[in-house]
């Protein structure tokens, strides 16, 4: 069974401002004990949001209006610092299924694509004028459209761009690699059996 094939993302938005937002914010480091993935959602950008409480304030990640946000708007070279996997995954997890930034850290962004999570690149003044929109409405329903390299909000259509070898793995549904191996198992065992008796 092929990939779902990642064309648009659409959903309700969030805004993380700032810039060179690293992974260790994102997920710290001593909630990489899992075994497994699942669960990191709760402790994504934790010690953010508990420093938010303790200072009288609210992290858009502890927001009610945003609880059910898919879409994560922020600024340039997120996801930059040490390589953890975990920090996309623990965005995945909470529910996040597109980012759009200014640029992004190369493993942080390789990582993402292979959950399926289409990373577009927009200008500032493109992610200004969106966050104007997204913090004036948490029901302003916003598309990542992948395909078209475009980001629409309400009834607004903004230019945005993301890696081509991206926009195909994710469009053609072959953003995971791992699982493409798997579902060709048939065709690797017969090239294997075929080379052992060469």
């Amino acid at each position: 069974m092929a990939l779902e094939k990642i064309t648009k993302v659409t959903g309700t938005a969030l805004c993380v401002p700032g810039n060179d937002i690293d992974t260790d914010r994102i997920i710290p480091a001593r909630f990489m004990k899992c075994v497994t993935f699942d669960g990191l959602g709760e402790f994504a950008f934790y010690d953010e949001r508990v420093f938010a409480k303790e200072a009288g304030k609210t992290h858009p990640f502890e927001d009610p209006a945003r609880a059910n946000a898919s879409i994560l708007l922020s600024g340039i070279n997120f996801g930059c610092g040490s390589s953890r996997e975990h920090a996309p995954q623990s965005l995945y997890h909470w529910g996040i299924r597109g980012i759009i930034a200014g640029s992004y850290a190369e493993i942080f962004f390789g990582n993402s694509i292979t959950l399926g999570i289409p990373c577009m690149i927009a200008s500032d003044e493109v992610r200004k004028q969106l966050e104007g929109l997204i913090q004036a409405n948490p029901n302003l329903e916003v598309t990542l459209d992948v395909d078209n390299q475009q980001i629409l909000a309400g009834d607004q259509t903004f230019p945005a761009s993301i890696v081509e070898s991206a926009r195909q793995a994710l469009t053609q549904g072959r953003w995971d690699p791992i699982a493409e191996l798997l579902q060709s198992s048939d065709e690797i065992r017969g090239v294997s059996d075929s080379l052992a008796y060469a």
